[in-house]
């Protein structure tokens, strides 16, 4: 398997999928939010940010997968996954103990040098209240989904990471 996430990691078709599968993300919120109306809080705003960072990290990985950029991609793609889960977990703690003295901010809080809000507020700005559950699917809410999600992509990115520093040798049919 090593083997396997190893070469993979050396060509373009893994990180486009990478890219597409949280681009499927983004459509996915995008159509939650402008088809099915419902408001994103300030936390689902955090997440997408994240998923945009895997976006980004399958993209960089896609330009040129030979080099150590691809290096650059897994670190990109591991640190989104773990600032997604981290999000998506408090997300999900603020909605299954809703306590008036822990909730999310009013607004996103983006640096300065890049105001998603303001430069993109139909995909960047939060209406909606973090505590609300206004979603479920098998009975879990959208940050439980994404809790899910983004411990699968840190699985994968860590099964990847390691594949390139192990880098398995190769064994013919008789093990030799």
């Amino acid at each position: 398997m090593l083997r396997y996430l190893n070469q993979s990691s050396h060509g373009r078709g893994a990180w486009l999928l990478l890219a597409l599968t949280a681009f499927g993300l983004e459509l996915t919120a995008l159509w939650f939010q402008h088809v099915m109306l419902l408001k994103p809080c300030v936390m689902c705003i955090y997440e997408r940010c994240a998923l945009f960072g895997v976006m980004g990290a399958g993209i960089v990985g896609a330009i040129a997968p030979k080099t150590p950029l691809r290096y650059v991609a897994l670190l990109i793609w591991i640190g989104s996954a773990i600032k997604g889960l981290s999000l998506a977990w408090e997300h999900t703690m603020i909605q299954l103990h809703p306590n008036p003295f822990v909730t999310c901010d009013f607004a996103a809080r983006f640096p300065t040098w890049l105001p998603l809000d303001k430069w993109l507020p139909s995909v960047f700005v939060a209406t909606g209240d973090c505590a609300e559950r206004s979603w479920t699917l098998f009975n879990l809410s959208m940050p439980q989904w994404l809790v899910g999600i983004f411990a699968l992509y840190l699985l994968v990115a860590v099964l990847v990471l390691i594949a390139q520093i192990l880098r398995p040798a190769k064994r013919d049919l008789f093990g030799r």
